[in-house]
Order: structure tokens, then sequence, then C-alpha cells
């Protein structure tokens, strides 16, 4: 008396993740001890609604399978099975990713899009450099990026910006100007600039008004910002009347992708008062959406599908409305991070996002273009 039945469940094989591409065939299936279990198939915690040529479910003695035909961008989720009898019950969990068609193509032989960078000729002679101003909350990765860009340059791993910890202060207390390249390599005319990261109060972060008269010239490279005040034509650092080498000409709004959700709306606030002032000045904008890996696993497996991720251009479209910026002009991202050995696919992600931020930037600086005029 008693029998197999008479035993609690047990997984003797569970379910495993599964990446698929567009019209294939999902099939999950997990081996249980015991027959004749009440199971339950569920998806992102709720019940499974089946429909009838899209979903099979059935089991063979202690196999329990799922099968779901024609896989299509909203099957790809967590599939949860439970499985119930008088002695107890269990559970076990995959995910299943769906590979999409190709939706934005990008240039992936490096060493083309680095010579053409390069050999860049700013389109007036006026201007010395480009000069891009990185702006975003703390632990989006704006020194990060920095880094990263001169690491791409200089061919080896550069960690003299310092970057900050997800949580916490920002390192970037001054206007800290960064370029790119060396006296061995050559230096490229493109300039960064990092400031402090946005926070949420008042009294912390840098302020936006600073930003502000940063983005028109008036704020000299390595000048401290202080969260109580902004600086004033009285101080001694401020420059009265900025030329076209003292503006900047192209604002990155750089967000993290894994917290975009949780960015605090006073940041957002924040961050719009800062583009608002710079579609005034005609200031080209873009977003490097960072930390791409930890918000998509099928990207952190291979970068070089960035673009066939639901869950990347999920992150895109809320990173659009939150921020009021074009799908166009958002570029997900990875910077080095843990990484010891160049990427070539972490390079051309960069380099693609860097080639329109120069191009933007160009077009502001460029003569014909009527923009500078109004930039005061």
């Amino acid at each position: 008396m008693g029998g197999q039945n008479s035993k609690p469940p047990e997984f003797l094989s569970v379910l495993a993740n599964k990446q698929v591409k567009v019209g294939e065939k999902i099939t999950l299936q997990c081996k249980t001890n015991i027959e004749k279990l009440s199971a339950t198939w569920k998806k992102n915690d709720q019940k499974l609604m089946c429909v009838e040529g899209k979903h099979t479910i059935r089991n063979i003695g202690t196999t329990f399978i799922l099968e779901i035909e024609n896989a299509e961008e909203t099957d790809e989720g967590k599939y949860t099975l439970i499985l119930e009898h008088e002695k107890g019950s269990g559970s076990c969990s995959a995910i299943v990713i769906v590979e999409l068609n190709e939706w934005r193509r990008i240039d992936w032989e490096q060493e083309m899009v680095i010579r053409e960078l390069k050999s860049f000729k700013i389109s007036t002679d006026s201007v010395k450099e480009l000069r891009f101003l990185l702006c975003g909350p703390i632990g989006s990765g704006k020194s990060s990026v920095i880094n990263s860009i001169k690491t791409v340059f200089e061919n080896r791993q550069f960690i003299n910006c310092l970057a900050a910890s997800e949580v916490g202060q920002s390192f970037s207390e001054h206007y800290r100007r960064f370029t790119v390249g060396s006296g061995k390599s050559g230096c490229l005319p493109f300039a960064f600039y990092d400031v402090m990261g946005l926070e949420a109060g008042d009294l912390k972060g840098v302020r936006t008004d600073d930003i502000i008269k940063a983005l028109k010239g008036h704020v000299p490279a390595e000048y401290k910002f202080h969260p109580l005040f902004s600086i004033t034509e009285d101080n001694k650092h401020y420059i009265r009347s900025p030329s076209v080498n003292d503006k900047i000409h192209c604002l990155v709004n750089v967000v993290p992708a894994d917290k975009i959700t949780l960015v605090d709306q006073r940041v957002i606030q924040k961050m719009a008062d800062i583009r608002e002032a710079a579609s005034r000045l005609r200031i080209p904008q873009l977003v490097l959406m960072t930390k791409v890996d930890k918000t998509c696993l099928m990207t952190k497996a291979d970068l070089s599908k960035i673009y066939r991720s639901r869950k990347i251009r999920e992150k895109m479209l809320e990173c659009s409305v939150r921020l009021g910026i074009p799908m166009n002009c958002i570029f997900p991202i990875k910077s080095y991070h843990d990484e010891t050995q160049l990427d070539p696919k972490i390079n051309c992600l960069i380099l693609n996002a860097l080639r329109q931020m120069i191009l933007s930037a160009n077009d502001y600086v460029e003569p014909c273009s009527g923009k500078l005029k109004y930039a005061d």
C-alpha cells in the first residue's frame, strides 16, 4: 500500500531556459518522480491562457510538457510549472527569450569606423574641438562611458576617469574635461565633459542651472560645482563672453537600462529642464543607454544580438517616453567594467553611437547651419 503516489513530488529534471527565433517552436519539459499530479502552468506569474493551435499541454508518465507553436515576441517571459499532490507541491521556472528580426542595423567593422573617426575634420576652422557634455543620474555610468571611449582609441584598458558606484556620491565634483588620443597616437578633435550626477534633492548633486550655464560656455574646465549655489557673473572663474570653443556642441544624456524605471521623477524633471534649455539653444541631444547587459540575458551572452532583443527595445521605448527623446536618438551600449581584454562588440556599439554624436555636433557648428548665433 502507498506506492509511488505516497511520495511528495520532486523534480528529477527541471525546465530549461530557452532562446528561440521568431516562428520557431518552443518546448518546455521537466520530469518528476511520480505520476498523476495536478499541473498548473503560469506565464509571468499569471495563469497561462492557452490558445487553441498555439499552446499544447500534455504529460507522458512523469514528464510534463508545454509546447508553443510559431514563437512571437509576446511569448517571451518566465514560465512556471506548479505541481500539486496531497503529499505536497513543487514548482520550477524557465525564461523564454524570443530573438526578434533585427530592427536596427549597425556597422560591426570596428577598424573601418575607427579610421573614419580618426580622420574626421570639423567643418569649420573656428572650432578647435567638438565638445560633448555627459549628463545623467548618479550611477548611470558617465565616467565609464568616457573611459570606454578612450579605451577604444588607445587600444588598451583606460581607467583614469573615476567611475562612481551605483549608489552613493558622485566622484565627478569638478567640471572635468577629457580628450581622446595622446601625443603618441595623435589627439582627436573631441572633448568630453563630465559633471556630478543628478540627484533627487535640491541640495545634492550638480545644479541644473550650472549645467545650463556650462552648455552656454560660461563654466570653465575644472570648476568645482557647489550644490547650494550656482556660478554667477561675479565669480572669478565665470566666462562672461564665451566663444564658440567654450560652448557645448552636443548634450549626451546617460541613463542606465537596468534602472530607467527606478530613476526618481525629480531627476527626470531636472533632465527635462536641461534638455529644454538645450533645445532653446538648438544644441543636439542624444541618449546613451548603458548597462544593457544587466537588463537582457540574450544581449549579455552576445552583444551582436542587441537589436534583436525585445527587452532592449522595451527599455529604449521607456527611455524615450520618460525623457521625451525620439527612439532614433537613443543608443544602447555597454561600457567596459569587469573585462580585462578589449571586446570588438563593445567597441562597435560605442563607435556607432560616437559617430552619430560627432556628426550631430558637427552639424551644429557648421557655419551655414545658422545655429550658433542662437547659442548665447
